[in-house]
């Protein structure tokens, strides 16, 4: 039996400070010494199992069976739903169809910056909401490189896109995680974070155009930025609050992406020509193909069939995942072939720091209910329906794979690395730290959801891990813990697009392998960034000057 201890080494912060080595060891070797993420990520796991075993006496054998379990999930179901997401994808390059895709997208607009805020910013928010861990940076990444993007450059977009949709992303399980951990109706915390994530939504498609193509990009779309922002702002506000917290991210992307539709019907940015020009340039510096157009065809040409078939393989997606998501039969009889696995050695072994048998030590094989096999199932419709051949896909997946091989074993060491510290106690050590600063608490409480998401590549994992301890925090020093819990999730939106296990993904889907820790330098400053603007208003929140925005419950 193992139960992990508050301040095993005597002191809270020297406890915390040791507990941090494997994080700083993560950053160190990504940000500073430009390691390949695997290389960093087993070292990281390395550093880990040692702060386990000996300052947090974790026997090692338990360590290591953490460190499998965790494993196990990254590969199945994290890799198997990149590589699926990528499959799908490549199904419709080899079938011809993605080119009428991109001339689809040409009919709404011919600016690559604009596509960037549909494409990453809507379409991405959409398939966060019905898919999440890490489907809409696989698709929407070599999306945005098929309508002109450097890989660089689109990888960071779609990271940055990946930020606001988050808190509501799968249909609401991070939140719905915290209520069940907190016994909070979760149906308010997300009407908090409600009235928390629309403000940095807002501000999202600005940061990606700005990101995309600097000031003078910014400057020249600005309107449609706006209007998109503003869009799915106010509907994800509404939703969480008034109509449906697992329907938020599904009725703002829609509603945004509707609003953007629109206001190109009516008005037109300068400068796209110019800003394709800048893009081709940028591809050429990485070596990539410039953006054939010979194979286009004009855009009178697409008949409302041609489109349909385009738009097909997304609004499969859509449809699938709406049916085994929220259909009740439907997603009844799905998740009733999951197979629930006590991993051995860990379950009724490991206990949490109250004593209780830790539940988090059974494995869930969801093979038919997960992301990654429904897009498999829709990616052989699509193959089909486009006629593409048994073979050919199936000798797609299979190079998709190999091409993952260093992805795959990144993301697994990750998720091996973050299992060792929740389970040894490493991560409640330093959540007890960060939260021992009294009432000013609340202006940090988003860096716990920032710090477990940054770790575990889900902010439903770091909700696993802090929601309990923030509500606790809240009752100690007479904050309101549903704002607390909510800032958790908020705040761990702004961790993902560090996460090792999303810039794994990003830089599969672009084809940068080997490049992680390029994008990670990148991507920290603007990730730091938000998060510091959450920090402020969540703290504001807590206080009179802000404490109006929160929504008021009988």
């Amino acid at each position: 039996m193992y139960t992990p201890e508050i301040a095993p080494l005597g002191s809270l912060l020297v406890s915390a400070l040791v507990a941090l080595l494997p994080l700083a060891v993560m950053f160190l070797t990504l940000g500073g010494l430009k390691w390949k993420v695997h290389w960093a990520g087993l070292t990281s796991l390395a550093t880990a199992m040692v702060v386990a075993v000996v300052a947090f006496k974790m026997p090692i054998g338990m360590a290591l069976l953490s460190a499998s379990q965790g494993a196990v999930f990254g590969l199945f179901p994290i890799t198997w739903i990149v590589l699926t997401a990528i499959w799908l994808y490549q199904v419709t390059v080899i079938s011809g169809r993605f080119e009428d895709l991109r001339a689809t997208f040409g009919l709404i607009s011919g600016d690559p910056r604009v596509l960037a805020i549909l494409i990453a910013f809507c379409f991405g928010g959409l398939m966060e909401a019905l898919a999440g861990f890490g489907a809409p940076v696989a698709i929407t990444g070599v999306m945005l490189m098929s309508v002109g993007f450097s890989a660089f450059r689109a990888a960071m977009v779609v990271l940055l896109a990946n930020t606001a949709p988050v808190a509501f992303g799968a249909v609401a399980i991070p939140i719905i995680t915290a209520g069940n951990l907190t016994g909070i109706d979760y149906h308010h915390i997300g009407a908090y974070v409600g009235h928390q994530s629309p403000v940095l939504a807002f501000f999202v498609p600005m940061l990606l155009v700005l990101l995309a193509d600097g000031k003078r990009g910014l400057k020249q779309t600005w309107p449609v930025a706006l209007v998109i922002g503003a869009a799915f702002a106010v509907a994800q506000w509404v939703s969480a609050t008034y109509i449906s917290v697992e329907l938020t991210d599904v009725i703002a992307s829609l509603v945004a992406l509707a609003a953007g539709v629109i206001f190109m019907r009516f008005w037109t940015p300068q400068g796209g020509e110019a800003a394709l020009e800048r893009m081709a340039a940028e591809r050429s510096k990485e070596n990539l193909a410039p953006i054939d157009d010979s194979h286009h065809a004009p855009a009178g040409a697409l008949t409302s069939g041609r489109i349909l078939m385009a738009l097909f393989p997304y609004l499969l997606v859509i449809a699938v995942f709406v049916i085994a998501k929220l259909l009740g039969p439907v997603q009844t009889f799905l998740v009733g072939t999951d197979i629930k696995i006590s991993w051995p050695g860990l379950h009724g072994q490991l206990l949490t720091i109250g004593g209780q048998v830790n539940n988090t030590a059974v494995y869930t094989f969801s093979w038919l209910s997960g992301p990654g096999t429904l897009l498999l199932i829709t990616g052989l419709i699509v193959g089909l329906v486009y006629k593409v051949s048994v073979k050919d896909m199936a000798k797609e997946l299979w190079n998709t794979a190999y091409k993952m091989r260093w992805s795959a074993l990144t993301i697994a060491s990750v998720l091996a690395l973050a299992y060792v510290m929740n389970f040894s106690g490493q991560t409640i050590n330093i959540g007890y730290w960060i939260a021992g600063v009294g009432a000013a608490y609340a202006f940090f409480s988003p860096i716990l959801g920032w710090v477990g998401t940054a770790v575990t590549g889900s902010d439903t994992s770091a909700n696993a891990l802090f929601a309990t301890l923030q509500q606790a925090t809240g009752e100690r020093i007479g904050v309101d813990p549903t704002l607390l819990v909510a800032a958790n999730t908020t705040g761990g939106v702004v961790g993902k697009m560090i996460s090792p296990q999303n810039l794994a993904i990003a830089a599969s889907a672009v084809g940068l392998l080997g490049s992680e820790s390029e994008i990670f330098r990148r991507v920290i400053w603007w990730s730091l960034g938000m998060l510091v603007v959450l920090c402020l208003l969540i703290g504001l929140q807590s206080t009179p000057v802000l404490s109006w925005m929160l929504p008021v419950f009988p």
